[in-house]
């Protein structure tokens, strides 16, 4: 029964087909199975469409051509023999739950038990659920004469699937009814029970979408719900050295407050133990909100990759780029193996798709063995693509998919390797396999990544930095308290209530000690690096990323649309055994019609073979770069593609040759064939035609015969040389170079598969014989310019120490020709610096081809079996630049190979490299950097210390397996990365020279105390404010620092070195002896230069005697002024690292770093005046001189650093030791007596 929301009109071919709609329904009928009658009608009919269709009964969500869902239609329904006008009415206001006649638990199922009585099962409850469709009174008997029509195709169609199916389990020879009756499902449950169109797919109206996705749910997972902020806070309390401060300060305040009698007690001696709280409350918000911020990076970082995954589905008859959150349940998806592998929802196949369709389903089931699927079969969400390319039937999204409910659990996304097709969706979101899967991964909170890499040399340095420092606080914590507990107690006999103090102290130098910032400070500079990334078209998946990008010594590239602006143009075409090239000026298209004047039959047969061997997913502006510019030249060529494959049976997946798809075979690219073919049948003499197209001299060897003018064929041996001749012109030029042929076959389509016993493919194994035997038609030259940053980014790399390599599939004289306009190869890596920059002049190793390549590096053992040669890879990776006629094994091999090596080792080999061929091998493991966009790059990726996927040609399966994505695919934006990666190590190296000089500065003003006093000159809470200051402030002014050129004029970071440079001890060691010497001389002669009491006689505990106030001094007051002061200025020489001179160089463009200054100065102005015993300071501040002095030494910090440069420049002039070189110069000159000495016994 017709729903009243659809408007459904007349089909414009109704009244001409009766004919065909008798003979067709009596076929379909003597097979059990009514005529498929739910469509979508075009208000206007393509041209290339079949007036003689049975099959036209309109029924969709909304008119094609955009018009709202009101006003009055006609539906043409065809039931038996009985064809019939019924007028319906239509209005919006019927409830959503009325449209369809099952529901998302139903198509779930299906795509659970993917069998065939589920279908069957499926569509008889349709049957039942199209019977108890509500509709208006008018046309009610007709109505139900279409409903009547519907239920008997369903049911039948049912019984039909169930009938085969026991019949095929009774007797393996029947599949072809069985997969009939399965296609002819899949059809009535697009069609009728989900109100799509195979060919059109859903209309474009954005209200039945939504209604849609109101109904059967949306393609997401609901998102992992956020910590609270008090969870957060709750985090952050665990720290160890936070739990003992807490413990402290509320032991301090209990014992200020009720330990001895009433008026022992100080009113407000419980301040300090409240201000120890306060600062632990500061730090835990501290750490609470960045942790908060991290969660909603991670989530606008997670939100950005969505947006980048892209799939290609059918509405209104015109092909859309949506991502998968956008599917919904009835579109009509659209994959292939080259680009659209991943499955983003359960989905049926639909008929008919390209023969040998296999998904790789080990994401869901663990079995590796590639699954093949014909049309009716279910496609889950997760797996992918294999092989074939179909379209599919969207049936379940999100949480009702398979993946959707395992997803909800554990989080596991699928990746697609070879193979396209097209499907209509049937479960998109938590209703699909991928979206129950992390439904249930945020659900229980268990989402992290699987796949575990190395540590970052990052990670690994801060471990060793952490222990260390570690240890050497808890020593100096342990000597402080004991220290002060025999000094004061047993020595001087002291009250035990003093202990409390000497553990408050002890644990602050503790606190002071290690560097709690550190964490702080690395995330923050990660964090800032990834932000400033993004807008430098980096987008970063991984944080570690960041930095790991700053050691990378190796990138290896791609060239297409890495380092050329993938805008692909054919430019010169060889034909008919000559040349055409136009001028820059002219379109090669234009030039053929007009100028040279290319015979029509040769133009035909160029754009039939273009137009029939290209993917679907191919158009004029989207899919393959490489074909879209083959389609642009068949449009400059005056022909439409669309048309051509619309009109060749066996090739036309529309209108009514569309039944004849099955009839022709499409014969996928794949690496290891280097080639593409698509077959198809041909009418005049029951034969086929093979039209093929590929790598230039894959194609060649496979030809027999050239085309020539006037339909001619001649032997291609005498033209061989010719042809050759034009490929090798064409890639001096930079050209890619691709070949066209065709051959007419004889005989049965079962031997399509049949194999060769001579001729083999690229990587070995047997090729079709179909491919062979063929005739030449024309070479392509492919024009993709360079881009014009990548010359200078190249530059820059080398500067960097950073070796580029660039892998790509174009054959050696394009390769070589791109590298040497890119920089990779200069005028040191060829032969003779004035030959022509070819590959026949290149020094041997410089450039190889992937043949060779894997002969080299593989050795096959005495099974048979392949093993990776790491002694032969090392003798050729120092060498190597390019790579070229490569396939996605050898970048894996490169990656490995590079990443295994230990040639730096081998000090004799790295001397002889250096010595012969100029060539620096860097003194340590090498860390690469690998760029792909294809699904099979994956491996590639995730094996490469660096992976980059393309953001704009990239497949979604690439993006999964990368680090970083490039948003631009440009080669320029990953220097700046390798920028960016250096200046986040950097910073933090910045933070550490200035957090330890406060932490040795400190550690030895409290030891002093504590052995001379027995009281710290800085309070703990002083302490613990420094702490707070240089953890929170310093390390976001420190790491928001910008990257300098300068960055990449130095060599990648060394792993083995240690984070602490010799550089950066010798300011760290000589910044805190100054610190110290000041804070020395405040301590022992401030009194009396400056006239103040001294502190620890004004701060010692008096009260015992009446009348006794507690009181801070000034000469306290003024130390803690002037150590902090002292930490701003040196804050400022913290910024470099290598001794320059001006230390403003740049502050002043980094208003972030000069605004934390000025708030930190603004801050301690505040507490050392006005802090009184909140801050242990003074209760009236500090006199105007005192401010004075405090600031001159402060500021004497700039000077300070110019002479620890003087001073280790001078050590670095003259060595380690420089009286032993004296010595030895004294030997050099014959000193008789430095003999004597040296002699005697």
């Amino acid at each position: 029964r017709a729903h009243d929301t659809l408007p459904l009109r007349r089909d414009s071919t109704s009244d001409h087909s009766s004919g065909d709609t008798d003979s067709n329904s009596d076929s379909a009928s003597s097979s059990g199975i009514g005529p498929l009658t739910t469509r979508l009608i075009e208000e206007e009919e393509s041209p290339g469409s079949n007036n003689n269709e049975a099959n036209n009964v309109t029924l969709i969500g909304s008119p094609s051509d955009g018009r709202t869902n009101q006003g009055e239609g006609i539906m043409t329904a065809t039931n038996g023999n009985h064809t019939k006008e019924v007028p319906t009415t239509t209005t919006n206001e019927t409830p959503t739950n009325a449209m369809f006649p099952v529901d998302a638990v139903a198509l779930a199922n299906l795509a659970n038990d993917r069998t065939v009585s589920a279908m069957a099962s499926l569509l008889r409850n349709a049957a039942e659920g199209l019977s108890s469709v509500q509709v208006s009174d008018e046309g009610t008997d007709d109505i139900e004469a279409v409903t009547f029509s519907h239920n008997k195709e369903l049911e039948n169609c049912a019984n039909a699937l169930e009938d085969k199916d026991n019949d095929n389990n009774k007797d393996n020879n029947k599949p072809t009814t069985k997969a009939t009756s399965k296609e002819q499902a899949a059809e009535l449950l697009t069609s009728t029970v989900l109100k799509s169109d195979p060919t059109h797919g859903l209309p474009q109206d954005s209200k039945a979408i939504e209604d849609r996705r109101a109904y059967f749910g949306s393609n997401t997972i609901e998102e992992k719900e956020f910590d609270s902020f008090l969870q957060l806070m709750w985090d952050a309390v665990q720290d160890f050295v936070l739990i003992m401060l807490i413990v402290l300060g509320v032991l301090s305040i209990i014992i200020e407050t009720t330990i001895g009698n009433e008026k022992d007690h100080c009113s407000t001696c419980w301040i300090e133990g409240a201000a120890i709280l306060t600062s632990v409350c500061i730090v835990v918000l501290v750490t609470a909100g960045i942790d908060y911020v991290k969660q909603g990076a991670f989530v606008r970082l997670t939100r950005a990759l969505d947006e980048k995954n892209i799939k290609v589905i059918t509405r209104g008859g015109v092909q859309l780029e949506v991502t998968d959150a956008e599917i919904v349940v009835g579109d009509i998806l659209s994959v292939n193996s080259h680009a659209l592998a991943s499955i983003p929802a359960d989905c049926v196949l639909l008929g008919p798709c390209s023969a040998g369709l296999k998904m790789d389903e080990s994401s869901l089931t663990g079995e590796s063995k590639l699954v093949s699927k014909a049309p009716g079969d279910v496609i889950l969400s997760g797996t992918n693509l294999i092989e074939g390319s179909g379209k599919m039937v969207v049936i379940a999204v999100g949480v009702n998919s398979v993946a959707g409910k395992i997803k909800a659990r554990v989080y596991a996304d699928g990746t697609g390797i070879e193979g396209s097709g097209k499907m209509v969706v049937i479960a998109v979101g938590v209703n699909s396999v991928a979206g129950k899967i992390k439904a249930r991964v945020y659900a229980d909170g268990t989402g992290n990544d699987i796949d575990e890499k190395e540590e970052s040399p990052l990670t690994q340095k801060l471990e060793v930095i952490a222990s260390q420092i570690g240890i050497a606080g808890t020593v100096a914590a342990v000597i402080s308290f004991v220290a002060m507990s025999f000094l004061g107690l047993y020595l001087k006999q002291g009250d035990y209530q003093n202990l409390v103090d000497y553990f408050i102290v002890a644990i602050t130098v503790l606190a002071v000690a290690v560097p709690e910032g550190l964490p702080l400070a690395v995330t923050l500079a990660l964090a800032f690096s990834s932000n400033k990334m993004m807008s430098d078209q980096n987008l970063v998946k991984h944080l570690d990323a960041c930095e790991t990008m700053g050691c990378a010594t190796t990138i290896c590239t791609d060239k297409t649309g890495t380092l050329t602006a993938n805008r692909m143009t054919a430019r010169s075409l060889y034909i008919a055994k000559q040349d055409y090239t136009p001028d820059s000026s002219s379109s090669l298209g234009g030039y053929l019609r007009t100028t040279a004047r290319l015979a029509e039959g040769l133009i035909k047969l160029l754009t039939e073979t273009i137009s029939i061997d290209t993917m679907d997913e191919s158009t004029l502006t989207m899919g393959n770069p490489t074909e879209c510019a083959l389609l642009n030249l068949v449009k400059d060529l005056g022909a439409d593609f669309q048309q051509i494959r619309d009109s060749t049976k066996g090739r036309s997946s529309a209108g009514v040759l569309a039944k004849d798809l099955d009839k022709g075979k499409q014969v996928n690219f794949s690496s290891a064939r280097k080639m593409m073919s698509w077959v198809i049948p041909l009418d005049d003499n029951g034969g086929f035609r093979v039209y093929s197209k590929g790598a230039s001299e894959v194609l060649l060897q496979r030809c027999t015969q050239i085309q020539c003018k006037d339909n001619a064929v001649e032997s291609i041996e005498e033209h061989k040389e010719e042809v050759n001749t034009a490929i090798d012109v064409y890639a001096k030029r930079g050209m890619r170079t691709l070949a066209l042929a065709y051959r007419d076959v004889s005989g049965p389509a079962s031997e399509f598969d049949a194999t060769s016993s001579t001729m083999k493919n690229a990587d070995g194994s047997p090729a079709l014989e179909i491919e062979t035997q063929m005739t030449f038609l024309a070479l392509v030259g492919i024009e993709d310019p360079l881009r014009a940053e990548v010359p200078d980014a190249i530059e820059k790399c080398y500067r960097a120490g950073i070796d580029v390599r660039m892998v790509t599939g174009d054959s050696p004289n394009t390769a070589v020709s791109i590298a040497a306009q890119a920089g990779i190869v200069r005028k040191e890596h060829f032969l003779n610096d004035d030959a022509p920059m070819v590959a026949e002049n290149l020094r041997p190793n410089v450039m190889m081809e992937g043949k060779e390549f894997r002969k080299r590096v593989y050795r096959t053992m005495e099974d048979g079996t392949q093993e990776f040669n790491q002694t032969a890879f090392d003798e050729i990776w120092p060498h190597l630049r390019v790579l070229a006629r490569s396939s996605p094994d050898d970048k894996l091999t490169l990656a490995h190979g590079l990443n295994q090596s230990t040639l730096f080792e081998n000090k004799v080999k790295c001397k002889e490299l250096l010595s012969e061929h100029n060539i620096t091998i860097f003194p340590d493991r090498q860390v690469i950097a690998m760029t792909g966009d294809g699904t099979n790059d994956a491996p590639a990726l995730k094996r490469a210390d660096i992976g980059f996927a393309m953001g704009i040609a990239g497949t979604q399966i690439a993006k999964d397996a990368a680090d970083i994505i490039l948003l631009d695919d440009n080669f320029a934006s990953i220097v700046t990365a390798a920028k960016w990666g250096r200046n986040v190590y950097a910073s933090i190296q910045k933070f550490l020279q200035f957090q330890l000089t406060v932490n040795i500065a400190a550690v030895v003003v409290a030891l002093t105390g504590a052995f001379y006093k027995q009281i710290s000159p800085l309070a703990a809470i002083q302490l613990l404010w420094v702490n707070l200051l240089m953890d929170s402030l310093a390390s976001l002014a420190l790491a928001s620092e910008p990257p300098v050129d300068e960055l990449l004029e130095r060599p990648p970071v060394n792993r083995s070195q240690h984070m602490i440079t010799e550089r950066m001890i010798f300011n760290m060691v000589g910044q805190a002896s100054y610190q110290i010497c000041v804070i020395m001389v405040l301590l022992f002669t401030g009194p009396d230069w400056f006239g103040f009491e001294a502190g620890d006689i004004v701060e010692k505990d008096d009260s015992k005697y009446e009348g006794y106030v507690g009181e801070n001094s000034e000469h306290y007051t003024m130390i803690f002024n002037a150590f902090v002061w002292m930490q701003l200025f040196n804050e400022i020489n913290s910024r470099h690292l290598h001794g320059e001179v001006n230390v403003f160089k740049g502050m002043f463009n980094n208003p972030l770093f000069c605004g934390i200054l000025f708030v930190t100065a603004i801050l301690q102005f505040i507490f050392a005046q006005y802090g009184s015993h909140y801050i242990h300071v003074h209760e009236h501040g500090l006199k105007g001189e005192y401010w004075m002095w405090c600031l001159i030494f402060g500021a004497a910090s700039l000077p300070v650093q110019q002479v620890i440069n003087l001073i280790y420049a001078q050590y670095k002039a003259h060595g380690y030791k420089p009286w032993r070189k004296r010595k030895r110069n004294r030997l050099a000159n014959g000193s008789f007596r430095e003999l004597n000495v040296r002699s005697a016994p």
